[in-house]
């Protein structure tokens, strides 16, 4: 009856988003379940004696319905009844990452990956980059194994298998690590090349 479906790639986009996800639930239950009500009245309609300037009055209204719907202005206040009604209903840690941080076009979050090769290998961020406070980025948290270090981060020795949570604006992030972006992205497309055997070996 609606149409309504999702792909594979957009499903994270759906189902990560609380609204999303009740609006994709509503609209396809709604699709199946209508399409035996429809087929229901159109028996009862077609067993009953029914005019056809009845089935016009019904049709139009149906058709102004949709265009009523249609309008811009009536589009506008239904956004901006479902923005008021997911501010007010629901709470920030149910929201998806992308929703939080995302908010401005030049927003990014990096995970940086730290291998010997980096430049921040067994260094803190505050000495490689100087008035980091002053930049337009923040380091969010470093994942060591299966501990995670928030306290006093920019001036903690960076080992190798850390792993950087970053945010802020992206040429900032890009510029200032320039070169451990560089070696993580070849890092992980050789990994991603080596034979299973290889690594098992290796290991």
């Amino acid at each position: 009856m609606t149409g309504t479906g999702f792909t594979t790639g957009e499903s994270e986009l759906i189902l990560g988003h609380p609204i999303r996800r009740k609006l994709a639930t509503f609209l396809i239950l709604f699709g199946a379940f209508s399409l035996a009500v429809i087929i229901s009245s159109i028996s009862t309609i077609l067993s009953e004696d029914l005019r056809t300037k009845d089935i016009f009055y019904a049709a139009g209204g149906v058709v102004l319905v949709f265009a009523i719907l249609k309008l811009k202005s009536v589009q506008t206040k239904l956004s901006k009844l479902f923005k008021q009604e997911m501010k007010q209903n629901i709470e920030l840690g149910d929201l998806p990452m992308r929703d939080i941080f995302m908010s401005e076009e030049q927003d990014h979050l990096l995970n940086l990956h730290i291998y010997k090769e980096s430049s921040l290998f067994l260094k803190q961020i505050s000495q490689v980059i100087q008035n980091y406070e002053d930049l337009e980025f923040v380091v969010l948290f470093i994942k060591r194994g299966e501990l995670k270090l928030r306290k006093n981060i920019y001036h903690t020795k960076i080992h190798e298998g850390d792993q950087i949570l970053l945010f802020g604006e992206e040429d900032v992030i890009f510029k200032l690590f320039k070169d451990d972006i560089k070696i993580m992205e070849e890092k992980l497309k050789n990994a991603q090349h080596t034979p299973v055997s290889e690594y098992q070996s290796s290991q």
